[in-house]
């Protein structure tokens, strides 16, 4: 099946792998909080049990330089996409009241950007992470 939107998650490539777990796993998170469409029905197994619902269509995950994901993020304002973002500091805060006031203390040019989320059209994807490879 395709669909006509994609999802993209871009990390960037220097992090150690606990962290572009998290870094992927808050993204993915607030893009279904963001639209809640994206989420699919719930699992039901041959015995009868229920198991909550996964993300509708595949996540793309691409891998990115701190230049490209401020490129990525600037592609993404530019084409009226409204990125989810994790920025570094984010790794030391601890709970999400925290995590906007570290956002919000940041102007856009200077963001420590270590993450970006997005979901929209095809075709707008595919030109917002135009050049990126897919993480390995």
């Amino acid at each position: 099946m395709r669909y006509d939107t994609k999802i993209a998650i871009v990390v960037r490539e220097n992090l150690a792998p606990w962290q572009k777990l998290d870094v992927a796993s808050f993204l993915a998170g607030g893009l279904v909080g963001a639209s809640p469409e994206l989420a699919g029905e719930s699992y039901r197994d041959g015995s009868g049990r229920f198991y909550g619902p996964l993300i509708r269509q595949p996540v793309l995950v691409f891998a990115a330089s701190g230049e490209q994901l401020t490129q990525v993020l600037k592609r993404a304002q530019d084409r009226g996409v409204r990125p989810h973002l994790y920025t570094s500091e984010l790794f030391v805060t601890g709970n999400d009241a925290d995590n906007r006031a570290a956002v919000a203390a940041v102007p856009t040019d200077v963001l420590d950007l270590v993450g970006l989320g997005l979901h929209a059209e095809r075709k707008e994807i595919d030109k917002i992470v135009k050049g990126l490879a897919l993480h390995g």
